[in-house]
């Protein structure tokens, strides 16, 4: 349900309406529509939580759409949504057929740049300021919201400097909240910490503003001292805390981010200001709901809770299921760095996602979690294995794409025994089309000296990760999708597989077409193969190739001359991917149909929303096994 205020606010223009004395209201009635809302459409809560406060300062403050806003990471944007048109739609968010969980441009005016990953902002909202410069719109404002570890990314780095030496018309606002999705690492978290907790300049801070009578509800006098502290601090911040300006910004802050008030007088005066700006903002990750605020990483994304209480609500009892992939993968690397000391783990910001917390558990000083940086977390690996270490890296495949250059140059063409696990391979639900994992086979497939497979289930990982953990057969790259496995039985032993090779699953004598399949949608087409044989009695071969490269040409060789027609399925896009491959070694043999993802970016849904969408679910399989 809405608040009073929230229900008249149908646009920012609306919004700028409102006397500052009512947005805390405002902030107060939007915190409780996304709580509401987000307790039975479950969604990213914690990040949105935070940013409540700030995002009704920037749209009263700032004349958007005219002015651009672009917030990374994405997720941080709900409230954004809200108050821009989109209140009575935000119980679809995350839906088929409903909004986007991130700024998407196609979705609305005042989403400025899409941000469904993470980093990118500074570097748009330059070149959205060097165009309105060029363009003669010298009066637009052009805003970067980056935080929730945003700021680790290499990318936001360059553009700093860049942006700081181009003197472009460029506010950066860091929501400093000391996470991302998990605990913030490194030197800039550190860094951070040392300019918001500075005890020399804040009791200075505090003694000025005692002495000149301050009162808490003096806004204004408030804002003054803050100002003219600003000038004076540094001398009192130690000699790190000067980075940003050394890069030619101007430096504002450590301030509240939950101060609404004290946030729209200090954006107006920012707003006046010419040339790269920064404002350090503090916030608390899932601000204004207790159990949130203390747990931020469980809250991140909690499907669904009680909106009263905070508390989630449980679905099936882990028990009661198969364990995940991630799940199997966080057991199995363990078990593997038990039996060989050179095994070490490595992931950019995904311990918990990817299960890799496990590790860092049991072995921190064998795990590490290098913050939002895959171009670092490969050449990190690839370091690791040129001094003999065998590092499994974890990466989201949809991540990954951003450390390509790296997989090619400091992994494989030096031949180094890095292990690369992609998780969140093939469609994701309802992340959407910047998460789908459906490039990885394609984009891997040309470059040299990679092994390239994925498994059919949680056996399968298990071999495969033992396989490539011998650290004798160069580069490896295992992809595997987000959600359940298989077999209740995951912990069986290990074997060594052999590289290259396919599995027979199902061979009749009289069928006349092979599906051939890679990795865990093998088990949708197996339940189609089942259901023609015991529905229609129509026989079809099943072969799960395990490989992509190399691929199995001997076990082609013999399907090609055995049936009559090949049918290829994968979760990624069939250009350039796992069919492809088939047709190369045996399309001048045998007809091969291909299904795949479509040439087309995917939206969110459900999982079978998805396949269907794309022709993957049980019932296309069957229609074409058919014939």
């Amino acid at each position: 349900m809405t608040g009073v205020i929230l229900e008249t606010i149908n646009s920012p223009s609306d919004l700028r309406k409102l006397p500052v004395s009512d947005l805390d209201e405002l902030v107060a009635e939007v915190r409780h529509y996304i709580v509401d809302t987000l307790a039975t459409h479950p969604g990213h809560l914690a990040s949105s939580l935070g940013t409540v406060e700030l995002t009704v300062a920037l749209h009263y403050v700032f004349n958007t759409p005219d002015d651009k806003i672009v917030f990374d990471v994405g997720h941080q944007a709900y409230s954004h949504k809200i108050i821009t048109g989109r209140r009575d739609q935000f119980p679809t968010i995350r839906t088929y057929g409903g909004l986007s969980g991130f700024p998407k441009m196609d979705e609305s005016e005042y989403d400025a740049f899409g941000t469904g990953h993470s980093s990118t902002s500074i570097s748009a909202v330059l070149g959205m300021a060097t165009a309105s410069k060029l363009q003669g719109q010298n009066s637009r404002q052009h805003i970067a919201v980056i935080g929730d570890g945003s700021m680790t990314g290499g990318e936001a780095f360059e553009a700093l400097n860049n942006a700081g030496d181009s003197k472009a018309n460029v506010l950066v606002i860091l929501n400093d909240n000391g996470i991302s999705i998990d605990k913030s690492v490194g030197g800039l978290s550190r860094y951070l910490t040392k300019i918001s907790s500075s005890s020399r300049y804040n009791n200075l801070k505090e003694r000025m503003w005692m002495q000149a009578g301050g009162d808490e509800r003096d806004t204004k006098m408030k804002s003054f001292f803050s100002r003219l502290l600003s000038s004076v601090k540094k001398l009192f911040m130690p000699k790190s805390a000067n980075l940003f300006e050394a890069l030619g910004f101007r430096y504002f802050g450590p301030i509240d981010g939950h101060n609404t008030e004290e946030l729209v007088d200090v954006l107006q005066h920012l707003k006046k200001i010419n040339g790269p700006r920064l404002l350090h903002i503090v916030t608390k990750k899932g601000k204004g709901m207790p159990l949130a605020e203390r747990n931020p990483i469980a809250y991140h994304a909690p499907g669904k809770f009680d909106a009263e209480t905070g508390k989630r609500i449980a679905g099936v009892s882990p028990e009661a299921q198969p364990l995940k992939y991630q799940d199997v993968f966080g057991h199995t690397i363990i078990e593997l760095a038990e039996q060989n000391q050179r095994i070490v783990g490595i992931t950019p910001a995904m311990p918990t996602g990817c299960s890799l917390n496990m590790m860092m558990e049991k072995m921190p000083h064998r795990a590490f979690d290098v913050g939002i940086a895959e171009q670092h977390a490969v050449t990190f690996s690839a370091g690791l294995a040129a001094q003999g270490m065998v590092p499994f890296c974890n990466i989201y495949s949809s991540f990954m794409q951003r450390a390509f250059d790296q997989v090619v140059h400091d992994v494989a063409l030096q031949r180094l025994p890095v292990v690369i696990c992609l998780d969140r391979a093939g469609l994701v639900g309802d992340d959407g089309p910047t998460h789908h994992g459906v490039f990885d086979l394609a984009c891997l497939r040309p470059v040299p000296n990679l092994t390239i497979c994925a498994p059919m289930n949680d056996h399968e990982l298990r071999h495969m990760m033992y396989t490539a953990s011998k650290g004798n057969s160069g580069s490896w790259v295992i992809r595997y999708p987000r959600g359940l496995s298989v077999n209740a039985d995951w912990q069986c032993p290990m074997q060594e597989i052999a590289i290259g090779k396919g599995r027979t699953i199902r061979e009749p004598e009289s069928a006349t077409t092979a599906v051939l399949t890679i990795g865990h949608i093998g088990n949708l087409a197996l339940q189609a193969v089942e259901r023609l044989k015991s529905e229609e009695n129509i026989e079809v071969g099943l072969y799960d190739m395990r490989f992509v490269k190399p691929i199995d040409t001997e076990l082609l060789v013999r399907i090609a001359s055995r049936y009559k027609r090949i049918v290829t399925i994968e979760d990624g896009v069939i250009e350039g991917g796992f069919g492809s491959a088939v047709l190369e070694q045996v399309g001048d043999r045998i007809p091969v149909v291909m299904m795949g993802v479509p040439d087309r970016f995917i939206p969110h849904g459900t999982i079978p929303q998805l396949q269907k969408e794309c022709g993957l679910d049980v019932d296309s399989i069957m229609a074409a096994a058919r014939g």
